[in-house]
């Protein structure tokens, strides 16, 4: 005899339903219809208030998850022109994890895609002195060409 609990079959798991729209909104179709929507449910942690030690590794699954999804949602909606959008989802990307470079990166590819070549600036000022307080490193190489290539342009 079986004696593992286990979800009923019509139970429906919110974090199973984020995970396929998250690997949707990261391919190669078009943008989701509601892009500030998926936003936000990807901005949400997992079980933030639980103090289980097991929920640690399922955390950082979870934040890459959504990491990878943000990160490819901002550049689709920036390539469609969406610029608000792809900057709020940029945003949160950013905040989930303010040293991931990607995610800033991304933030300040589509500030110069919108012609806000200063606020691109800024960001990179404020994302380099993140660095240099918390970890004493410099931004890699490409991040200082991209923001070079705005300021020489």
């Amino acid at each position: 005899m079986d004696r593992r609990l286990r979800l009923a079959a019509l139970v429906d798991v919110d974090l199973h339903q984020v995970r396929c729209l998250a690997q949707d909104a990261a391919g190669d179709g078009p943008p989701p219809a509601d892009p500030e929507a998926l936003t936000a449910r990807l901005g949400e942690e997992l079980l933030p208030s639980w103090p289980d030690e097991w929920l640690v590794t399922e955390r950082e699954r979870w934040d890459q998850v959504r990491l990878h999804a943000l990160e490819g949602l901002a550049q689709k909606l920036q390539r469609e022109g969406e610029y608000l959008a792809a900057l709020q989802t940029a945003l949160t990307a950013a905040q989930i994890d303010p040293i991931r470079e990607t995610a800033q990166r991304i933030l300040i590819e589509i500030l110069l895609a919108e012609g806000n070549r200063a606020c691109a600036v800024k960001r990179y000022q404020e994302y380099r002195r993140l660095l240099r307080s918390e970890l004493a490193v410099e931004p890699s190489p490409l991040m200082r060409r991209l923001v070079q290539d705005a300021i020489s342009a």
